[in-house]
């Protein structure tokens, strides 16, 4: 059966490298959408993607496009991701620019189960956490203590404004990569932060620094009452507390093709590249063999991030800004009810102020 047509929002690093991914797991990327009809037709030009516009309607109600892949500025993400599940297409999406935001797109998913709502962290689908977090559920670490995480890259910032300056809008560091980390530690141990601590007494240190350029770096260690497991990059050590030195667990042989890494990608680490690589992978095995374009399978993207764990890593990202401003611990409330529009005004204009 042929799989699903895809349509695209976003013009930008990510776009270019999921349309040749796309298409080389046998996607057809039908349409892309730009903020501006410019933005849209230099890239469907170089993509060489026939139909491309600036208006959301175009892509959501192209008759060809079942799957909608969302990598945009955060506060447009809610918009368009609700309106697709409404017209009944599946989607996965980057996260949200706030709470409310993914509350709602947690509403319209709940209202459409049977479609798929990913929030796309390419970090759950890489071989290495996969296998890390099999090995958590088998106690190689025994009773999990510790979760360390250490991330360390250049500025994330252009020469450019952008939404990535501001964080009302979602940006900066802790919001653009610290909300997969968090993701991805409630995923590898299965627990949920409450108090900027994880419940049954875990600690996590998660140490985020985007002024050291050079080699990017990206360790995620679990220790445990019986030994300790570290992803560094891609690949998987682990050490037994019996054990004199760590041993070798899995290494990532996937080679990702020059041709992406020519694309003026080099802001893109090499580690969320192959992710988006084995992301498009499993949606591949997810659609095909499906009878209908717009169904799907449910195993293959069984490790990828709802929208509810969108809201609950945005929950989890505010409760950290609001304790830096209290210098307080802060309780983790994940939003189980919209709230009042002016209460959200009033607290905006609060922390403007602060």
């Amino acid at each position: 059966m042929k799989l699903p047509g895809v349509g695209v929002f976003g013009a930008g690093g990510t776009a270019r490298v999921l349309v040749p991914l796309l298409r080389a797991e046998g996607f057809s990327v039908e349409a892309v959408w730009g903020t501006t009809e410019e933005e849209a037709r230099q890239l469907a030009q170089e993509m060489g993607i026939s139909f491309y516009t600036s208006r959301t309607d175009d892509v959501l109600l192209h008759q060809d496009v079942d799957l909608v892949c969302i990598n945009i500025p955060p506060p447009l993400t809610r918009q368009i991701a609700v309106k697709a599940l409404g017209i009944g297409k599946n989607v996965i999406c980057e996260k949200a620019a706030t709470s409310v935001d993914a509350f709602r797109m947690v509403t319209a998913a709940r209202y459409y189960p049977k479609l798929m709502s990913i929030v796309g962290n390419v970090l759950r689908f890489l071989p290495a956490f996969v296998k890390m977090k099999q090995l958590i559920e088998e106690h190689y670490v025994g009773d999990v203590m510790i979760c360390d995480v250490r991330v360390y890259g250049g500025s994330l910032l252009s020469h450019k404004y952008s939404w990535i300056c501001d964080e009302l809008m979602g940006g900066g560091g802790l919001h653009t990569m610290g909300t997969y980390i968090i993701d991805l530690l409630s995923h590898l141990v299965g627990r949920r932060a409450q108090k900027m601590l994880m419940n049954e007494g875990v600690c996590c240190t998660v140490t985020l620094n985007f002024n050291m350029p050079g080699s990017f770096v990206h360790e995620v260690m679990v220790v445990g009452s019986s030994g300790r497991l570290v992803a560094r990059g891609t690949d998987l050590y682990g050490q037994k507390n019996t054990a004199l030195q760590e041993e070798l667990l899995f290494t990532d042989s996937l080679t990702v093709n020059k041709g992406l890494l020519d694309k003026g990608l080099k802001d893109i680490p090499l580690l969320y590249l192959k992710g988006m690589v084995y992301m498009v992978q499993a949606l591949r095995q997810s659609f095909q063999e499906q009878e209908d374009r717009r169904t799907w399978d449910h195993q293959p993207v069984s490790m990828a991030a709802s929208f509810e764990d969108g809201l609950y890593m945005q929950s989890v990202v505010e409760a950290i800004k609001k304790s830096s401003r209290s210098g307080e611990w802060e309780a983790v409330e994940v939003m189980t009810e919209e709230p009042d529009a002016n209460q959200n005004l009033c607290e905006a204009l609060q922390r403007n102020n602060l």
